[in-house]
C-alpha cells in the first residue's frame, strides 16, 4: 500500500522567523566553539599570566606543563591552583615526590608522559636544608633606568606576636593596602605596605617547600607548607632568608620586605587551603 504525505504549510510571522534564524545561528556557533582544536594537547604557558576569573577559581583541568630547572612539586601546584597531594596521585608521582627537568606534568588525568633523559640532577620537593639561598637582586641595565620604589609610612617594625585562635600571626607590621577579591581574578591574598627591609615572618610553624623567583608575578616568593591543607606564600621580598626544605616557627624572620616583581615596597601574603585561595584575614587575628 502507498501513503502519501501532505505538506502542510503554517503561516510564519516575520518576528517569528528573525527568532528562529537567530536560535539557528547561535546554535552553530555554539556548536563550532564545543569542538576540540586541532593539533592535539595544548601545553600550558609556564608564565601563567593574565587569565579570566573562571581559570584563577578552578585548578587548570587541561593541557600539560615541562618542569623547568627550580620548579618543585609545591610550586607547580599553586601556579596552577592545585592541591599538591592530587597533583602527585593523578601524576603517579610516589613518596618523596621526585620530579625531574623536563618531565611532564599533565592536569588532564591522563598518564604523564616519560621524562627525556637529561645530564642533570632531579628536581627534589624538599632538598636536604644544606643548600644556601642565593637571593636574587634586581639590577637595573644601562638602556633601562631603574624603576621608582613606592614607599609606605615610617612605621615601627617589630615582630608581631599576637596569634589567632587558630594559630596564625600577622606576617609583617604594617597597613592592608589590598585586599582578597573573591571573584578570584584580581587579588588572592592581601598586600601589607611597608618599609624595604622590614621582616617578614611566617605567619605559622611549617616548613619551606619553595624560595625562589620562578612565578611570574611573585618576585623573590616563599612558599610554606603548614600541614596536608594549608600553606602560605610571601611575595615581593627584597631578599630571602630561608631555603627550601627548613623548618620555620611562627613569628620566625624569613625575608626582608621589598619590591621585586611590583611598583613598590609590599609584602604580597597569601594562604591556601587544599590549593585554593583563601581570605588570609579570616585566619590572622583581629587588629
Amino acid at each position: 500500500m502507498q501513503v502519501s504525505f501532505t505538506a502542510i504549510q503554517l503561516p510564519i510571522r516575520p518576528s517569528s522567523a528573525r527568532a528562529l534564524l537567530s536560535g539557528l545561528v547561535l546554535g552553530a556557533l555554539l556548536s563550532a566553539c564545543a569542538s576540540p582544536p586541532p593539533g592535539g594537547v595544548k601545553v600550558v604557558d609556564r608564565t601563567h599570566g593574565a587569565t579570566n576569573s573562571t581559570q584563577q577559581r578552578q585548578p587548570v583541568s587541561s593541557g600539560q606543563y615541562r618542569v623547568q630547572r627550580g620548579d618543585t612539586l609545591y610550586s607547580i601546584a599553586f601556579r596552577f591552583g592545585w592541591d599538591w597531594k592530587a597533583l602527585a596521585a593523578s601524576n603517579r608521582i610516589a613518596p618523596p615526590y621526585l620530579i625531574r627537568v623536563g618531565q611532564i606534568i599533565r592536569f588532564d588525568g591522563q598518564p604523564a608522559g616519560r621524562a627525556p633523559v637529561v645530564a642533570t640532577a632531579p628536581v627534589i620537593v624538599t632538598p636536604p636544608p644544606g643548600r644556601p639561598s642565593v637571593p636574587i637582586q634586581n639590577k637595573p641595565t644601562a638602556t633601562q633606568p631603574p624603576t621608582p620604589i613606592k614607599t609606605s609610612p615610617s612605621i615601627t617594625a617589630l615582630p608581631p606576636t599576637q596569634r589567632s585562635a587558630s594559630g596564625w600571626l600577622w606576617p609583617s607590621n604594617g597597613p592592608v593596602i589590598g585586599r582578597f577579591s573573591s571573584n578570584g581574578s584580581l587579588n588572592k591574598g592581601i598586600d601589607i605596605g611597608g618599609e624595604l627591609g622590614q621582616p617578614v615572618l611566617a605567619a605559622s610553624d611549617g616548613s619551606v617547600v619553595y624560595a625562589g623567583s620562578g612565578l611570574r608575578g611573585y618576585g623573590e616568593l616563599v612558599i610554606i607548607k603548614h600541614s596536608d591543607t594549608y600553606v602560605s606564600a610571601y611575595g615581593h621580598n627584597r631578599r630571602l632568608l630561608v631555603q627550601e626544605g627548613q623548618k620555620v616557627k611562627a613569628g620566625q624572620k624569613i625575608a626582608e620586605m621589598g619590591s621585586t616583581g611590583t611598583d613598590r615596597v609590599k609584602l604580597h601574603f597569601e594562604v591556601r587551603r587544599q590549593g585554593k585561595p583563601v581570605d588570609p584575614l579570616q585566619y590572622l587575628p583581629k587588629r
